[in-house]
C-alpha cells in the first residue's frame, strides 16, 4: 500500500475540524489520499481515514509521517529549518559540469566569493560539487576532488554559510567535514563507497540520499519501470532503514527522488507530479530538477543557458507539493519566485 497526499486547498480556514491536514509541519493543507494498491487506486478523504483506513498498520505509519513535522538540522550554529520551502545553491568547480563546468576551476576563493553571493541572494545550503555526475563524465580521483573542495569549503564556512558536499567518496565528505561543511549530499546515497555510510554514521551529520537505479555504477543505467513513482519510494524505504540501522539517525535523512537520473522524460514527469508522496517516508525531501534535461524536452530542445522559465516552474511544483529544499542554479530568481509563492499562502490562511 502506497498513499499520497491529493486535494490541497489553500487553507483549513472554514473547514470541518479534521477535514484538511497539514503535510509534514509545512505550509500545504490537504483533505484526501489517493491510495495505491498494486494496480488499483482509490480516494479517501482524510475525514474518513479512521474509518476506511485506521486497520491497517501500513497506512497508519504512513498517515504519522505525512502529519508530523520535519524536526530541523542543527549543525553547530547553522540551523536549517523545514517549515517551509527553502534553496540549495548550486557551486560547482569542476571543468566538466552540465551547466556551469569550468567557471570556478582553480581559483577557490572566486568560487568561495560566489557561494556567498548566493548566500545573500537567499540560498540557505551552499551545495558544493568537484565532480560531475552529468551522463558520461569521467571519475575524479579522490585527492583532485578533495584540493577543489576544500579550500572553498573552508572559505565558506568563515564567512558563515552552510554547505553540502556533493560527492559520493568517503574521503572527500571526511576532508569537507573537516573544512567546515554541515551535511552530505550523496548521489549514491552512500552505496558507491564502502566507507561512505560508516563516515556520515561517526560523523553524525545530516545526509541527503538521491535514488537512482545503479548507484554503484553512476546513476544513469536506464531500467523499466512498472509504476516508477512506487519503485522509487520503495527503493528509499529500504535505503533509508539501512542507513538507519547503520547508525544515521532518522532524522538527520533527507531523500531525493533522484529526478534525471536513470529516468525517461515520462518516468520524471510522474514522479515530479507526485512528489507529494515521498512525504510519507518521514523525512524532508529535496528537489533537484534545476536547468535539466527534462525541460529542454519539452521546450523545443532549449539548451541549458535557456531553461530558466522551466526551473521556475518545477520549483514552484516542488513548492505545491510541500519539498522542503529546492537545489538550483538560478538563485536569485528562485527565491524571488518562492517569496511570492509564500506571500500567497499567507494571505490565504488569513481567510
Amino acid at each position: 500500500m502506497h498513499l499520497r497526499p491529493v486535494q490541497f486547498v489553500d487553507t483549513p480556514v472554514g473547514l470541518e475540524d479534521g477535514s484538511a491536514l497539514r503535510l509534514a509541519g509545512g505550509m500545504q493543507w490537504f483533505v484526501a489520499y489517493e491510495v495505491r494498491e498494486g494496480p488499483n487506486r482509490r480516494i479517501v478523504p482524510v475525514a474518513r481515514f479512521a474509518q476506511e483506513l485506521g486497520g491497517s498498520p501500513r497506512a497508519e505509519a504512513l498517515h504519522a509521517a505525512f502529519t508530523t513535522p520535519r524536526s530541523p538540522w542543527v549543525m553547530g550554529p547553522r540551523t536549517l529549518r523545514f517549515d517551509q520551502p527553502q534553496v540549495a545553491a548550486i557551486l560547482n568547480v569542476t571543468p566538466d559540469s552540465f551547466s556551469d563546468g569550468g567557471k570556478h576551476v582553480g581559483d577557490p576563493a572566486a568560487a568561495a566569493d560566489s557561494g556567498m553571493a548566493m548566500a545573500a541572494l537567499g540560498a540557505a545550503v551552499i551545495d558544493l560539487g568537484g565532480e560531475s555526475t552529468r551522463p558520461g563524465a569521467a571519475p575524479v580521483w579522490e585527492g583532485d576532488e578533495i584540493a577543489r573542495t576544500a579550500p572553498v569549503i573552508e572559505r565558506l564556512a568563515r564567512g558563515g554559510a552552510l554547505v553540502s558536499i556533493d560527492t559520493r567518496k568517503a574521503a572527500v565528505m571526511e576532508a569537507a567535514l573537516a573544512a567546515g561543511a554541515g551535511i552530505v549530499n550523496d548521489v549514491a546515497a552512500l552505496l558507491w563507497d564502502d566507507r561512505a555510510l560508516e563516515v556520515v554514521a561517526k560523523a553524525g551529520c545530516p545526509v541527503i540520499l538521491m535514488h537512482s537505479p545503479d548507484p554503484e555504477k553512476g546513476g544513469h543505467g536506464r531500467v523499466g519501470y512498472g509504476d516508477v513513482v512506487t519503485e522509487v519510494f520503495d527503493w528509499l524505504e529500504a535505503r533509508i532503514a539501512a542507513v538507519v540501522a547503520a547508525g544515521v539517525d532518522r532524522s538527520r535523512i533527507m531523500v531525493d527522488p533522484g529526478i534525471g537520473f536513470g529516468k525517461s522524460l515520462a518516468d520524471n514527469l510522474a514522479l515530479v507530479n507526485s512528489l507529494a508522496i515521498f512525504h510519507g517516508l518521514g523525512c524532508p525531501i529535496m528537489l533537484g530538477a534545476s536547468r535539466k534535461r527534462m525541460i529542454g524536452a519539452l521546450s523545443n530542445e532549449a539548451p541549458v543557458d535557456a531553461r530558466l522559465g522551466g526551473s521556475l516552474a518545477l520549483a514552484i511544483k516542488g513548492a505545491e507539493a510541500g519539498v522542503q529544499l529546492i537545489r538550483v542554479h538560478d538563485v536569485a530568481e528562485t527565491v524571488q519566485a518562492l517569496h511570492v509563492w509564500r506571500g500567497l499562502r499567507d494571505r490565504a490562511l488569513m481567510g
